[in-house]
């Protein structure tokens, strides 16, 4: 007597694979159904890599200079001046970082000794508050416009101080992805009257050569100027204004002296 037939359903592949197969109560179909695959266990989160260098394993928290209402930037004299280098103090005269130029063999510096090419090689500046590096600003050899990159020290990129034109009030954009996020603008031609504005045309900050909240002991030499920043701005905006801010002479006004 013959066996009777299964009715239709899944059943061990009759192949030797792992799943089952389907029969229709005549015969194997070609369909195939796997196994369910074994619950994964989630895997320990790897903290990320710290960066190469003298950086190593820092936290990048917020510096004190992003926290500043003012900040007083002044040029530290030199017999000559081969290198660029800048105190930043607080309203109350108390020191609270520094802009140096980072990057520079001595042939460089005799170069800028002996010409006034300077100004169309790289520079390279670090700004610094008590605890290292904050930024590194890089402008790029040059020819009629600049353009400055803005970063951590371990290279992590933030955005770039581009500039827009050439002839009449000189305008840079700060730009973060290829997309404008702000602007700093002059607004003549010859005084230390900079407006800097977040990408709604709002100004949020302003560079001026005086404050009435400052001393007249902080304005020693003409090379200080006083950066006022209206509010408390967010990342990456607030570096890059920071930036503008702290490299106006040496990224910008250095420029021919563009803006005398």
């Amino acid at each position: 007597m013959a066996s009777p037939t299964p009715p239709p359903g899944w059943y061990p592949d009759p192949a030797g694979g792992p799943g089952t197969r389907w029969w229709d109560g005549r015969g194997w179909t070609e369909h195939v159904q796997q196994p369910p695959a074994p619950p994964q266990h989630p895997q320990p989160q790897q903290p990320p890599p710290h960066p190469a260098g003298p950086q190593h394993g820092r936290q990048w928290a917020r510096s004190v200079l992003l926290e500043q209402p003012v900040l007083v930037v002044q040029q530290k004299a030199k017999l000559i001046e081969l290198t660029n280098e800048y105190g930043v103090f607080d309203s109350n005269g108390q020191q609270l970082g520094a802009v140096v130029q980072v990057g520079q063999s001595t042939l460089r510096k005799a170069f800028r000794f002996v010409s006034e090419f300077d100004q169309f090689l790289t520079h390279r500046l670090e700004v610094r508050d008590a605890t290292g590096p904050v930024l590194l600003l890089t402008r790029p050899a040059k020819v009629v416009k600049s353009r400055v990159q803005v970063s951590r020290p371990d290279g992590q990129p933030l955005g770039e101080i581009v500039q827009a034109n050439v002839f009449g009030r000189i305008r840079f954009d700060l730009v973060v992805g290829g997309q404008p996020v702000g602007a700093i603008q002059a607004e003549n031609w010859r005084a230390w009257d900079f407006s800097i504005s977040d990408g709604s045309g709002r100004e949020v900050a302003r560079i001026t050569k005086t404050w009435e909240g400052l001393a007249r002991t902080m304005f020693t030499t003409a090379d200080n100027y006083v950066v006022q920043v209206h509010q408390r701005l967010e990342e990456p905006l607030a570096s890059l204004v920071l930036a503008s801010a702290l490299t106006v002479d040496t990224a910008l006004k250095q420029d021919e002296r563009g803006f005398n």
